[in-house]
């Protein structure tokens, strides 16, 4: 039997709890929501890393493995994995914590990707991975 995954030991990139306006009438909160959050997280790892703006181009493998609940603490975990050019990827994971427990399930995962633009909102050269 394999053990259950661990929440990360880092500090969450975006802590929230869900309200009954991020749900549907069932009391499950919308993906779009949840998908809101994680990029929300992830824009601030890129944007950080690139200076100043950073745009999402693409959001890849995402699934959902858990609903999340009214009630429920979201905490979403972002870390830039890759950088290109004018790119970087963001690997982003978020856990569900039920308000009155100490138990978190990751409950969805995706890696983001970004560009770096500037004022002129063309695509503009980052750092590399190796300076972080």
């Amino acid at each position: 039997m394999t053990q259950p995954e661990a929440m990360p030991d880092e500090q969450p990139a975006v802590r929230v709890t869900a309200v009954p306006a991020d749900a549907n009438v069932y009391g499950d909160i919308f993906g779009g929501w949840l998908m809101s959050q994680m990029d929300l997280a992830a824009s601030s790892v890129a944007s950080r890393h690139a200076g100043g703006r950073a745009v999402t181009i693409a959001v890849e493998g995402m699934a959902f493995h858990r609903p999340v609940f009214v009630g429920d603490e979201v905490s979403v975990f972002a870390r830039l994995i890759k950088v290109g050019r004018t790119s970087m990827r963001v690997k982003v994971e978020a856990w569900a914590r039920d308000r009155h427990s100490e138990e978190a399930n990751k409950v969805t995962e995706a890696e983001f990707a970004f560009v770096a633009v500037g004022q002129d909102r063309r695509p503009r050269p980052v750092r590399g991975l190796e300076s972080v």
